[in-house]
């Protein structure tokens, strides 16, 4: 599947340069979630996310960090890196800013214009980056919702309560929960996260007042 990627994404490339319009063209390239980290059936078998946790369908690490490259003639140096954290809502005022477009009057504009990290140049801010899962996955995932703020990030898990913290800097495979020893920052993250689901009034699960749970055999 990587090779069949890998050869689309060169034909899209070609037909670009063809067309004589590569260098007006930016192309972004962006995995919708990680990698499947459980056998799901004989024809999708588990991968590796190394040294990341979990993959598809959690709020680990392993399911919402993806791969991105930008191409953009004269404006993204080749081969240069940026570690900021984005999300997939930034793509969208990204587009209107380098068309020159404007969003209409009273829409509201989840993500943020990446132009400046894209230039390397000028001031980009954003207070946190938000995810809400509120419903199972067949990977196993359970509902949750999950903030992060500079190099912390905050799971909170819907079905009891659960809230866990980690430091992505010094602990990208979130070994190490630091919920207890760290009260503070968690309820600032928990903080954080309640407002943001109440500004975008987000649909939060309810519970089944006829669900038996399953008795050992």
């Amino acid at each position: 599947m990587v090779e069949s990627v890998d050869d689309s994404v060169g034909r899209l490339m070609k037909k670009l340069d063809d067309l004589k319009i590569a260098d007006r063209t930016v192309v972004f390239f962006f995995s919708d979630n990680g990698g499947l980290s459980v056998k799901e059936g004989p024809n999708t078998p588990a991968t590796s996310n190394a040294p990341l946790r979990a993959g598809k369908g959690y709020l680990y690490e392993g399911g919402i960090r993806e791969p991105m490259q930008v191409k953009w003639h004269g404006v993204v140096k080749p081969g240069s890196l940026c570690d900021v954290p984005v999300s997939s809502v930034d793509f969208y005022s990204t587009i209107l800013d380098i068309a020159g477009g404007k969003a209409e009057p009273k829409q509201i504009i989840d993500g943020v214009s990446l132009v400046p990290l894209l230039k390397q140049t000028g001031e980009w801010k954003r207070d946190a980056i938000y995810w809400h899962y509120p419903h199972y996955s067949n990977q196993g995932g359970k509902p949750g919702g999950a903030v992060r703020a500079g190099d912390f990030k905050l799971i909170e898990f819907y079905e009891d309560g659960k809230l866990e913290l980690y430091n992505l800097k010094e602990d990208i495979g979130e070994k190490k929960d630091l919920a207890l020893k760290m009260p503070d920052k968690v309820k600032e993250l928990h903080q954080m996260l309640k407002e943001w689901r109440k500004s975008v009034d987000a649909q939060m699960p309810t519970p089944n007042p006829d669900y038996k749970p399953a008795k050992d055999k």
